[in-house]
């Protein structure tokens, strides 16, 4: 698998810190001079965003704009942190996942008018990723990157799967199958894989399975026959390929305790479950004989990671041009180009790959800029018609996934429990309702 040149995984966190902390100490000096001496007309874009590649970005864009400079500020989740503070920056965009929820949309301004003026061009974008930005028929957010998920290995066992492109969950537990090896104690040497290894393959699971998750209320909604569906195919799966959950996992402990390229290399697994940002971030050693599948639904149907990094005009910033000027400039092809570019200049692919940590939004920029960079993509990226989205999510999905959905799948789908003394969903919902 060929990735980004110059991969320097062990200075991966200290690097991204210092750039980090660099641009924000540069952007704070900026602001605070241009405070005092700049026109009104041309104050600094305060940018709000949980991205650190961010910070990356704005240097660009304050080197080659005179007139407009940007300052990032760093929010764990931006969403969650509107309303500004009193003597807080007031943010005039804003960058990020979960910006789309009903509690959310009050915050942003319309956008339409940016691409009625042509500034941005629609039929650049996804079309479902754009559709993903509109509220009450108006254009909210803007894209601007995704993951998808794959499924990873050798390329010494690329006998297991006959397509080159795709895997489905049905393939993926034949494939793994196949690979299972016992010994004379009748123990486990090696096991193809096992959806009790990784919880995000459990719920990337119903998600293909047509679970359905949407924001509703306070709370959310779920296709209750689709989880069972998956929990069946789980248990099954467990039950007569691997033994039991208490089989998969004595062996996760036993010989899966390293990171997941490392268990591939070792033998004693086929298969991992890696989104695509985990992949491409992976230095050309780590990556070495590694290559993967997409898992879709159908034969066709990829599903895009839930985290969709978009970006919204705040309803009540201070500079709606400047924030106008930098989406603009951050939402070109050839912008986008220079990006990927510098970041490999400056060895910045330890901080995250493509855009904002992931594939482009821009259609153009994953079929003629990333194959560039990312040679094992040529040829190898779904097609507009195939990307199935995700529905409207709570902003604080990320805990309800983890609190709720992992650990009912998890109790759920384990061998050793009966189902019918697993709390459902619903009820795990009102114990978190009562915590938070």
């Amino acid at each position: 698998m060929r990735l980004l040149k110059n991969s320097r995984a062990h200075k991966r966190v200290g690097r991204s810190l210092l750039l980090f902390v660099a641009v924000l100490g540069f952007s704070t000096s900026l602001a605070i001079s241009l405070a005092s001496c700049r026109e009104e007309k041309n104050p600094t874009v305060i940018i709000w965003t949980d991205r650190p590649e961010l910070a990356s970005y704005a240097e660009l864009f304050n080197t080659t704009h005179s007139d407009t400079k940007a300052m990032v500020i760093y929010k764990d989740s931006p969403i969650s942190s509107l309303p500004p503070m009193k003597g807080e920056y007031i943010p005039d965009l804003i960058v990020g996942p979960w910006l789309k929820s009903s509690t959310s949309r009050k915050y942003f301004k319309p956008v339409d008018y940016l691409f009625n003026e042509k500034k941005l061009i629609a039929s650049d974008y996804y079309e479902q990723l754009l559709n993903y930005g509109v509220l009450n028929e108006k254009q909210y957010l803007v894209p601007l990157s995704f993951n998808l998920p794959a499924i990873v290995f050798t390329k010494a066992n690329e006998g297991l799967i006959e397509n080159e492109h795709i895997v489905t969950l049905e393939l993926l537990r034949d494939s793994a199958e196949k690979f299972n090896r016992r010994n004379r104690n009748d123990e486990y040497t090696s096991i193809g894989y096992a959806p009790s290894w990784d919880t995000d393959f459990m719920y990337m699971a119903t998600r293909l399975n047509g679970a359905s998750y949407q924001e509703k209320g306070n709370g959310f909604s779920w296709n209750e026959k689709a989880i069972a569906k998956t929990v069946s195919f789980f248990r099954n799966w467990t039950s007569e390929i691997n033994t039991s959950t208490a089989a998969e996992q004595n062996f996760q402990f036993k010989f899966l305790y390293m990171s997941k390229y490392r268990q591939l290399s070792n033998g004693k697994c086929a298969f991992a479950y890696m989104t695509s940002d985990e992949l491409f971030a992976l230095t050309n050693e780590q990556a070495a004989g590694l290559t993967f599948r997409w898992l879709v639904k159908d034969n066709s149907s990829v599903m895009v990671e839930d985290s969709i990094i978009t970006m919204g005009i705040y309803k009540y910033a201070n500079n709606i041009k400047g924030a106008e000027i930098f989406m603009e400039w951050l939402s070109s092809e050839e912008t986008q180009q220079a990006l990927i570019q510098r970041t490999e200049k400056m060895h910045l692919d330890t901080v995250a790959f493509g855009i904002a940590g992931g594939f482009s939004a821009l259609k153009n920029v994953n079929a003629n800029v990333f194959p560039t960079h990312y040679r094992v993509l040529l040829g190898n990226l779904p097609t507009e018609q195939n990307l199935d989205m995700p529905n409207i999510l709570p902003y604080r999905w990320p805990e309800l996934k983890a609190k709720v959905i992992v650990p009912y799948l998890q109790d759920s789908s384990n061998t050793e429990n009966d189902l019918e003394e697993v709390d459902p969903i619903d009820i795990r919902i009102e114990e978190n309702n009562k915590v938070y």
